[in-house]
């Protein structure tokens, strides 16, 4: 597919208005074969990701991420050339008329008119003098504003210092309307007048930007109406009205091709578009890949991994009858009673030393339990996006290309649960609700009355998660079996029988108990792959435990920064996965 943006032959002549019709081709419906594929659905799914599953995007949003063809909107140029040039006009002379240097040289005077009679104040703390001398000095409002919050109630000083702060701010916007433009007049505004002309100008240079936007992408849809009224004619809005009506159409039908829904609250993305991301994310892990270190992973049949291959090998007793050749099996017979001394080739008979049958090879399946750390701490850096990306893709590359996997995801934060494939854009890190340096909590379980809303749920619960991640591979049909625990630190949670105990900080009863589970997992011919993703504040403790931990059920630590994360846990899951046997 080529590129749009690619300079292209020289176009031909205006032709009189001849109008080509392609048939099967409709220009509204379908875009132009040489425009690219959507490249914002990535950028939709990752704020859909941040915000759990219940983002919703506005027709703006929607226009900035879906790219429409230039050429899908006639007309559309002319409309906002002459827009543009009212506007460049209007700035023009604005910048040809005013001159607001004065204006800044009167707003500094006001400053220092104020500031003298402070600075003069008897008794004032020489901290406080010397703070203010250089927070005027220096023009800085947020320094002024800490000062008044410094000062004892009863201050004379913090009476007065309202108005110096006001007129600091006034200064600030008259110097940056005076640096901001090449203004080249000669008629000086007031300060109140210096105040609409930054705001006109600002307003202009925002719609200015828009509309070269808008003919360049095809994006009418982003233009605020609004402002834009205030310094268009209705005769000229109205026909660049009619072409964003007309982008929006286009727009729509855009967005429900990638799989977009609508509802009363706004855009968001169905099941195609999911599936559309998915495969995005897997494109990104697999580019990532070197030749040569990879294959293509084709998809299985069947859901046992059995496969004939072209080549043979004699019978044994006990091979199936269904991967016999019998075209191989025949001319053995034949070659057979040709050459032997009492046989006879026109009438052979076949005898199990004639025997073919095609070699097999066996795709081994896979028992998969993806653990996914969604406590408080997972919010730091937006690693809990990560984990979600990271599960989407694996998810997808399973579903499409090894059916017979069984794979399972689960939560884990005080407690863990299983979680289904569809909810996996809903989970967001765990609310911080305690804040205390030191927690020692112990709840009952079995009591009816306290239930898992009654519990402070941002800790991290790593034997919880094992213990159901074992029961739920015990089920598997297949000796093949992993837990992928992605995690940024230390467990603070573990039960002992009923009573769960939350303790922080990560105490030794909690890492035995921890321990403990992931050497039952180990015995019970499961392996552990840690995935350690950087937090804050990760220490060498960490570090250490979680290769105590992977080391107890026969795994390994991979140590990755969050946006590594899919393209490690694929990699891995690749590697062990595919294992061809030879029968």
């Amino acid at each position: 597919m080529s590129d749009i943006n690619q300079p292209g032959p020289r176009p031909t002549p205006n032709l009189g208005g001849i109008l080509h019709t392609y048939r099967g081709y409709d220009p509204v419906s379908f875009p132009p074969p040489t425009s690219p594929p959507s490249e914002g659905l990535q950028g939709l799914g990752d704020q859909m990701l941040a915000w759990g599953g219940r983002r919703r995007f506005t027709p703006e949003e929607l226009a900035d991420a879906i790219r429409l063809p230039p050429e899908a909107l006639a007309g559309l140029g002319p409309s906002i050339d002459a827009i543009l040039a009212k506007l460049e006009s209007r700035k023009a002379k604005i910048l040809a008329t005013w001159n607001p240097s004065p204006t800044a040289n009167q707003a500094a005077e006001i400053v220092t008119q104020l500031a003298d009679p402070l600075l003069s104040i008897p008794d004032l703390p020489d901290w406080a003098l010397e703070r203010l001398r250089r927070e005027v000095r220096e023009r800085q409002i947020h320094g002024l504003e800490r000062l008044w919050y410094l000062l004892e109630e009863d201050s004379p000083l913090k009476r007065k210092m309202p108005a110096l702060v006001e007129a600091v701010v006034s200064l600030d916007r008259v110097e940056g309307l005076r640096d901001g433009w090449p203004f080249h007049g000669t008629r000086v505004p007031s300060i109140e007048e210096a105040f609409e002309l930054r705001d006109e100008l600002e307003s202009i240079d925002r719609l200015l930007e828009q509309l070269k936007e808008a003919l360049k992408n095809a994006k009418p849809a982003i233009v605020d109406m609004d402002e834009l009224r205030e310094f268009v004619e209705e005769a000229d809005l109205s026909e660049f009205a009619d072409v964003r009506r007309r982008a929006e159409e286009l727009l729509k039908q855009a967005a429900e091709q990638e799989g977009m829904v609508q509802d009363e609250e706004g855009w968001s993305l169905g099941p195609t578009a999911m599936r559309r991301y998915q495969q995005t994310l897997l494109a990104s892990v697999f580019s990532s890949m070197q030749g040569g270190r990879h294959g293509r992973h084709a998809p299985v049949d069947h859901d046992d991994g059995a496969h004939e291959l072209p080549s043979t090998r004699p019978w044994s007793f006990g091979d199936p009858s269904s991967g016999l050749d019998l075209p191989a099996s025949i001319l053995n017979c034949v070659a057979r009673e040709a050459t032997s001394k009492d046989g006879d080739p026109r009438r052979p008979r076949l005898r199990s030393e004639d025997l073919e049958v095609h070699r097999t090879k066996a795709t081994t399946k896979c028992a998969t339990v993806v653990v996914m750390d969604m406590s408080g701490s997972m919010r730091w850096g937006g690693q809990y996006v990560a984990v979600k990306k990271m599960a989407l893709a694996l998810e997808g590359l399973v579903r499409r290309e090894y059916p017979g996997d069984r794979l399972h995801f689960m939560e884990m934060y005080s407690v863990a649960r299983v979680v289904a494939r569809r909810d996996l854009v809903e989970l967001l890190p765990k609310p911080v609700t305690i804040r205390d340096p030191v927690v020692r909590l112990r709840a009952d379980m079995s009591d009816p009355n306290i239930t898992e809303q009654d519990l402070p749920p941002h800790f991290t619960n790593i034997q919880h998660a094992l213990r159901l991640s074992r029961r739920i591979l015990a089920n598997s049909d297949t000796p093949n079996r992993q837990v992928v625990l992605i995690t940024d630190g230390l467990p603070t949670a573990h039960f002992e029988d009923e009573d769960l105990y939350l303790l922080y900080p990560p105490d030794p009863r909690t890492e035995k108990a921890t321990l403990r589970e992931a050497a039952i997992l180990g015995r019970e011919g499961g392996i552990l792959n840690v995935f350690l993703v950087p937090s804050w504040s990760q220490t060498e403790e960490d570090v250490r435990f979680a290769h105590r931990i992977a080391e107890s059920a026969n795994g390994r630590v991979i140590f990755t920064s969050g946006g590594d994360l899919d393209r490690f846990v694929i990699w891995d899951y690749l590697a062990r996965r595919r294992r061809i046997v030879n029968g």
